[in-house]
């Protein structure tokens, strides 16, 4: 996998005109393509998943990956209209503060659905399926991480930064859910399950504040 991302960002366009820095957007917007892709797959099995087991972490799990195909959405966006320097530190300022709003949105949702879930004391059914994708994906969002940042510290983006600590979450976030979905499984702790999706909620949260007042996460 690992392989197969880096020879698909690295390769530079074959026209010998091309700028490095038209080079290394094209890159960027490669990496997004990779991230929309395996993060519709993420929220299609983690919502499905989700609902047919009654898990409120892998819920919250399905929705973060809606969040972070809107977050590929924005950078599409700016890194679409990279042009002088004014205009690209305007959409770059709009850019993050937009991913900011949809990760505090996400932290909310999960705070809720999981205080429900506490205080009814509903119990999550086993989700075989939602092992399997939570393991997947602390497999391959750190790499996409590592990547867009490579790629974000080149170009001086912040809202690339701020994606990229998307994928980060998403990576932490599947390492939570794993621990709250095998303990429900092994050990029948029901409440595991949301109260590792109230884990989620302070990593969330923070990163969305830090979009929000432009900073770099």
């Amino acid at each position: 996998m690992e392989e197969f991302a880096v020879n698909f960002v690295e390769q530079p366009p074959s026209h010998p005109e091309s700028s490095a820095r038209t080079v290394l957007i094209r890159r960027g917007l490669r990496l997004e393509y990779l991230t929309m892709g395996w993060s519709l797959l993420e929220a299609a099995v983690g919502l499905a998943a989700g609902m047919l087991s009654g898990s409120i972490a892998l819920v919250g799990f399905g929705l973060d990956s809606i969040i972070e195909m809107f977050s590929g959405a924005i950078l599409f966006w700016r890194l679409g209209s990279d042009r002088d320097g004014e205009e690209r530190e305007r959409i770059e300022m709009r850019a993050l503060r937009l991913v900011g709003a949809s990760l505090l949105a996400i932290a909310a949702y999960i705070a809720l659905e999981a205080s429900r879930s506490l205080i009814a004391g509903r119990a999550a059914q086993v989700s075989h399926v939602g092992m399997v994708l939570a393991a997947a994906s602390l497999v391959v969002m750190p790499l996409l991480a590592r990547a867009k940042r490579r790629v974000a510290a080149q170009i001086d983006s912040r809202a690339l930064v701020a994606d990229s600590r998307q994928a980060d979450i998403c990576a932490w976030l599947s390492a939570i859910l794993l621990a709250g979905l095998v303990l429900n499984a092994v050990l029948g702790w029901w409440w595991s399950d949301p109260v590792a999706a109230l884990l989620m909620v302070p990593l969330v949260a923070k990163e969305g504040i830090e979009a929000l007042q432009g900073k770099c996460c």
